[in-house]
């Protein structure tokens, strides 16, 4: 025999357009159901799965049950607009363990941002032949102020990847071709005559053409312009 699902009554949106929140569930031991907590958990009373009724203990005090409603990473296949979204049911042996985390974490209890995670640990003693033995649980739960802190914005997340180094092209260095010296100048008149952009053209020329096998006449004193 499962643990029959608790209902809960629909908000105004389901109700309007024909949708609800599935319910978390523990399907075998070790099943973890975990999350951000959406919505302010609120408590209601528990129904009975076959009439709807309400629950009561022998001394006539209402079974109340925390809901609490999470973002979970589940997705249902058959179901295309699933979102994650669960609402986890804490009563019993799960709400002890519950409560023992958000103890341990400090917190004052449940809250919208924090983080909730129930792991189906086992199952305890069966007292009751027409029942199965209940299910024994653990928690974690972290709070919305630390929660907050450990999720990475996401452009400071973006900013803190590391980035590709991309080296600059080496800049070639080029280094203007030393200039022969010329039969007929020296070396003053030489410099004065490579000061003149025409002069230096035709003095380039020259040098390529000797450079390329050609024959190359000496170059007399004349063919230099005068400065």
């Amino acid at each position: 025999m499962t643990t029959p699902q608790q209902y809960q009554a629909p908000s105004a949106d389901d109700f309007l357009m024909g949708g609800g929140v599935p319910s978390a569930k523990f399907p075998a031991v070790g099943h973890t159901v975990s999350g951000r907590i959406t919505e302010k958990p609120t408590v209601e009373q528990q129904r009975n799965y076959e009439d709807d009724k309400l629950k009561f203990w022998d001394d006539g005090k209402p079974m109340m049950q925390l809901v609490v409603t999470l973002a979970t990473s589940e997705r249902d296949p058959e179901n295309p607009e699933d979102d994650g979204t669960r609402r986890l049911y804490v009563k019993g042996y799960m709400k002890n363990a519950v409560a023992s985390a958000v103890r341990s974490a400090g917190a004052r209890g449940l809250e919208v941002g924090g983080i909730l995670t129930v792991t189906y640990s086992g199952d305890g003693e069966k007292k009751n032949a027409k029942f199965n033995a209940p299910k024994l649980f653990t928690a974690q739960y972290v709070a919305a102020a630390a929660a907050e802190l450990h999720t990475p914005d996401p452009g400071t997340a973006q900013q803190a990847m590391p980035q590709q180094q991309y080296a600059a092209p080496p800049v070639q260095q080029y280094a203007p071709a030393p200039v022969a010296q010329v039969p007929g100048l020296t070396p003053e008149q030489l410099q004065a005559a490579m000061a003149n952009p025409a002069t230096a053209a035709l003095l380039a020329q020259q040098q390529a053409a000797t450079a390329a096998g050609h024959v190359q006449q000496p170059t007399a004193p004349g063919d230099v312009p005068a400065f």
